[in-house]
C-alpha cells in the first residue's frame, strides 16, 4: 500500500509521500538537529506504534508487547540524536492524519499518550545508563566484535533491543552477532517460560473447598476486570490459599475505588446467579479458537481442560472449581497495588 502511494505520487520513497511528509515535519520542526534517517525511524515506528496501542496492545516483554517496546525504544533512542524531547507531539500528528479513516485512534488518544510516554519515560530512565556501559565496555575489546554478553546484558538489565546495539557498534565501526543474541535470548525466554510454567502449577496451596472457591473467583474477577478496565487485561500469576487469593493481571495504573466496587459487584452477581460451573476437555487449536483466555506465551499440551462459568467466563484451567458459583459466598476485594511496571494485583476474600 505505501509503495503502491509513492508510485501513485511519483515520489521516490514512501517517506515522501502524504502518508509519512505531515509526521515528518513534526520531527523536523520540534528537533534541534538534522538527521533523515532518524527521522524516518521515529515517523514509521511511532506511527506503528499508535495504531497498535490504539488495539490496547501494552509494552511488555512477551509477542505483540514486545514488538511495541521495540518500537518505541528505538524512536528514543532515535529523539536523542535529534535532541527531539518528547514524542506525544509526533503520536498527536498521526491521530490527527489517520483519524478520519481509523476513528478508533481519535476514541483511544488519551490512553495512546499515557503509555507512549510512560514507556518513553522508563527507557529514557536507562538509556543514558546503557550507553555508558556500552561505552566504557568497548574500550577493553580486542576485537571489533561485540560480546554476546555485552548484547545480552544490555537488553537484560538496560532493555535495550538488539537494532539498539546493532546502532551503536555501526557508529563505532564494531559488529553484532545477532544470530549468537537471538539463541541466548531463546535459552534464556525458555527458562522464563519454565518459571511460569511452575508457578502457575503450584498457584493453589491446596485441594480443599475453601480453595475451590477462591479459585473459580479468580475466573470471576479476571473476566470483571476485562469487562471494567478493558480487554488488555491478563492473568500474570495467582496464589490461592484456603483464606485468600493473590491475583496478578496487566493494566498500565493504579484501579480507582469506583472502578474495584464495579469489578467486585460483577463478580458477587454472578455468584448471586448460581451459575453452573463445566468443563471441556479440546485439543489446543481448538479451544483457542473458541476464545477461552489464556496464558500467550505459555506452552500448552495437545489436549486442554476448558472451563466456563455459564456464558461469563471461559479459560484455559487444570482446575479444581466448585459445580455452581452459588458455592462461593461473598467476595470482597481487600487491596489493590502495582507490583511491577504494568503489573497490578489483587487480594481478594470470601465472607
Amino acid at each position: 500500500m505505501k509503495r503502491i502511494t509513492a508510485v501513485l505520487q511519483n515520489k521516490r520513497s514512501i517517506y515522501e509521500t502524504d502518508l509519512f511528509q505531515p509526521i515528518i515535519q513534526e520531527i523536523q520542526q520540534r528537533s534541534k538537529t538534522s538527521n533523515t534517517r532518524a527521522e524516518r525511524i521515529i515517523a514509521d515506528h511511532i506511527r506503528a506504534s499508535v495504531f497498535l496501542l490504539a488495539e490496547q496492545v501494552l509494552p511488555s516483554n512477551v509477542e505483540q508487547g514486545y514488538i511495541l517496546r521495540r518500537l518505541i525504544r528505538r524512536a528514543v533512542r532515535c529523539a536523542r540524536q535529534l535532541e527531539l524531547e518528547h514524542l506525544g507531539s509526533v503520536a498527536e500528528i498521526i491521530v490527527k492524519e489517520y483519524n478520519q479513516r481509523y476513528p478508533e485512534l481519535k476514541k483511544n488518544q488519551k490512553f495512546i499518550l499515557q503509555e507512549l510516554a510512560k514507556e518513553e519515560a522508563r527507557f529514557k530512565a536507562t538509556l543514558e545508563k546503557g550507553t555508558r556501559v556500552f561505552e566504557k565496555e568497548i574500550q577493553k575489546l580486542k576485537s571489533k566484535n561485540i560480546p554476546v554478553k555485552l548484547a545480552f546484558d544490555l537488553y537484560q538489565s538496560y532493555g535495550f533491543p538488539i537494532e539498539i546495539t546493532e546502532e551503536l557498534a555501526k557508529e563505532h565501526k564494531l559488529t553484532v552477532n545477532k544470530t549468537a543474541f537471538e539463541k541466548e535470548l531463546l535459552k534464556h525466554q525458555q527458562l522464563s517460560k519454565e518459571g511460569a510454567q511452575k508457578k502457575f502449577a503450584s498457584g493453589l496451596a491446596d485441594h480443599s473447598q475453601e480453595t475451590r472457591k477462591l479459585h473459580t473467583a479468580t475466573h470471576l474477577l479476571h473476566q470483571a476486570l476485562r469487562q471494567v478496565l478493558g480487554n488488555h487485561v491478563q492473568q500474570k500469576g495467582s496464589n490461592i490459599t484456603a483464606e485468600r487469593l493473590r491475583f496478578d493481571f496487566s493494566h498500565p495504573e493504579k484501579v480507582t475505588e469506583e472502578q474495584l466496587k464495579k469489578i467486585e459487584s460483577i463478580v458477587n452477581e454472578q455468584i448471586k446467579k448460581a451459575v453452573e460451573v463445566t468443563y471441556k476437555e479440546l485439543p489446543v487449536e481448538q479451544a483457542k479458537k473458541s476464545g477461552a483466555l489464556h496464558f500467550f506465551d505459555q506452552k500448552y499440551p495437545d489436549k486442554v481442560r476448558v472451563y466456563s462459568i455459564g456464558k461469563f467466563s471461559k479459560e484455559f484451567c487444570t482446575g479444581p472449581h466448585v459445580e455452581n458459583t452459588s458455592e462461593i459466598g461473598k467476595f470482597k476485594i481487600q487491596k489493590e497495588e502495582g507490583i511491577a511496571a504494568g503489573i497490578r494485583r489483587i487480594k481478594a476474600v470470601l465472607e
